[in-house]
């Protein structure tokens, strides 16, 4: 009787054991997948000044905000000075501005190369003005409206989303912001900390993707 009684304990430690086992390594698969998923590859666009542009071409770059917009979104159009002072704050901390048009041109005509030059001189720009012809780009990111802010962080040679979302909680009225969730994450990315919120909801004018 007791041996078949530690011989079902002893199964039953062993069955546990595995499962411990299984669930791990499904954790690892869960967290590779994860990190898969918020991982940014490189890309090469065109920008308004007529230079290719790169994220290699930022060596001393820790990070970057990218901003996908466009010229004709009205609420995109809240946010120049905004994108222009996060430039301007967080350029000069090697964490570089790039703005990225991934609009469909043909769908929306006001939204071609040559009316995204006109936009970049009239809204004074600070920052490049990149296009996404082909909207590659904005599908890595999983970019859904204009504007939708990424900040990305190089991680072992790897450039990470630690942010995707709203630029901040308040795009007709500035001065009445209360969580300008863009500056909060950059603002503990470079202290060393981990983003505290890492997502909220993008808020404009839909992208629409040609298939």
């Amino acid at each position: 009787m007791k041996g078949r009684r530690f011989r079902s304990s002893f199964v039953l430690i062993c069955l546990a054991c595995l499962v411990s086992i299984a669930f791990a390594f499904r954790s690892i698969e869960d967290r590779e997948k994860s990190d898969k998923d918020r991982t940014i590859s490189d890309f090469r666009l065109l920008t308004t000044d007529g230079n290719i542009v790169s994220l290699s071409d930022y060596k001393d770059a820790k990070g970057f905000i990218i901003v996908f917009t466009s010229n004709h979104c009205p609420f995109a159009k809240l946010y120049t000075s905004r994108l222009n002072d996060l430039y301007s704050r967080y350029s000069p901390l090697d964490v570089p501005l790039l703005a990225i048009n991934s609009m469909d041109s043909v769908v929306y005509e006001e939204e071609n190369f040559e009316m995204m030059k006109q936009k970049s001189i009239s809204a004074s720009f600070k920052f490049p003005y990149l296009w996404d012809r082909r909207q590659t780009v904005g599908k890595d990111f999983g970019a859904t409206h204009t504007p939708h802010a990424f900040v990305i962080w190089k991680e072992n040679n790897q450039w990470i989303i630690e942010y995707s979302g709203a630029i901040d909680d308040n795009g007709a009225e500035p001065n009445i912001v209360r969580h300008a969730y863009v500056d909060e994450a950059l603002k503990e990315l470079l202290s060393g900390q981990h983003v505290t919120l890492a997502e909220t909801h993008s808020i404009g004018c839909a992208i629409y993707y040609r298939r």
